[in-house]
């Protein structure tokens, strides 16, 4: 058998090498890709019982509670997990009192969107008395809205008010209901039949007597001979049914004097 020559054994030696080098850069290139997604799913901070209080230009602006956060800061898209619910409050910047409230038994933050999505037994309220009670809710700080694209029921004063979602600002004062449905209280302008005085009532009538001619407003004031006349009239007795056309006795052709001999006078 010939033996192998030189050529040939540097060329099986570099396809060695190859083949090797080729290998190699295949598993760090795998090896990289896991560790890239270790990375991304790998939580960068993690808080139990925890209370955040946000401030703009040195006013309070948003205060939230938590049983516990989760912050994956080198996601794709960043964000903060509240796998045990949340409790935010906002605040008004002039008076620092509370403007609104809301819980939810979940909650997650898109920080570089600043989106919050609230799921699971939402409710909200504000100063006004606004309540909110829906199972998931979106508010984007950006926006400053909240909306739900689910069943909402919202609560004003006395009138309740049941949609197919909602848009609001985050302070819940404005909404806008989908499909509402329920009691709902629409404020007008008064009619100015409505504002206008009740004239007063009449003063009873006093009795008149039947012989006295009464007088109706309009009609003018009736001359004296006119009230005689009425008087007068009013006293003499009706005739009823037609009236019988009488011959005078002095007349010629008036029938004679009856049997008992009366003569003309």
């Amino acid at each position: 058998m010939q033996e192998p020559t030189r050529h040939t054994l540097r060329r099986a030696a570099a396809l060695l090498l190859g083949g090797c080098a080729a290998l190699l850069v295949s598993c760090d290139s795998k090896t990289s890709v896991a560790n890239d997604n270790g990375v991304r799913n790998m939580m960068t901070q993690q808080s139990e019982d925890l209370t955040v209080i946000l401030s703009r230009n040195g006013n309070l602006t948003y205060r939230f509670t938590t049983p516990l956060l989760e912050r994956y800061e080198y996601a794709l898209e960043p964000y903060t997990e509240f796998r045990k619910g949340i409790h935010i409050e906002t605040y008004n910047d002039s008076t620092h009192q509370v403007e609104s409230s809301l819980t939810a038994n979940y909650a997650i933050l898109l920080e570089k969107q600043q989106l919050w999505e609230a799921k699971g037994n939402v409710r909200g309220h504000n100063a006004g008395g606004n309540q909110l009670e829906t199972e998931q809710l979106f508010w984007n700080q950006k926006s400053k809205l909240v909306y739900s694209n689910v069943d909402s029921k919202i609560t004003q004063n006395t009138d309740v008010v049941y949609g197919d979602g909602f848009e609001s600002d985050e302070r819940f004062e404005e909404f806008v209901v989908r499909n509402p449905k329920g009691k709902v209280t629409v404020e007008t302008a008064p009619n100015r039949s409505d504002t206008t005085e009740k004239a007063p009532e009449a003063a009873p009538k006093p009795d008149v007597p039947a012989d006295v001619p009464v007088i109706r407003e309009g009609e003018g004031v009736a001359n004296p001979a006119t009230i005689r006349n009425q008087r007068k009239r009013r006293d003499e007795p009706r005739m009823l049914g037609k009236p019988v056309k009488l011959e005078r006795f002095d007349r010629p052709g008036r029938p004679e004097a009856d049997a008992a001999g009366s003569r003309r006078p």
